[in-house]
């Protein structure tokens, strides 16, 4: 018994994408594209690497505007100033 590779599956697909073109058969040509998509991730979205580390939560930047008042004046002006 052979098993099936995604190759073989996306190989399998893409004919049956080329016939849905040549009989003029939309939704199976795009049911078969996405299918596609799903098995090679492009019908997610991509998500960026973020370092935990830099990170700043909510709560750590109200301490810290709370501890400053001078950086609690420059970032509020800041946000006057970009909005």
């Amino acid at each position: 018994m052979s098993r099936l590779t995604l190759d073989d599956l996306l190989d399998q697909l893409e004919q049956a994408r080329q016939m849905a073109i040549e009989e003029r058969k939309p939704t199976a040509m795009i049911q078969a594209t996405a299918t596609m998509a799903k098995l090679t991730g492009y019908d997610r979205p991509q998500l960026k690497d973020v370092n935990a580390d830099a990170v700043q939560t909510i709560s750590n930047l109200m301490n810290e505007l709370a501890n400053d008042d001078q950086l609690l004046t420059q970032r509020i002006s800041h946000a006057k100033d970009e909005y």
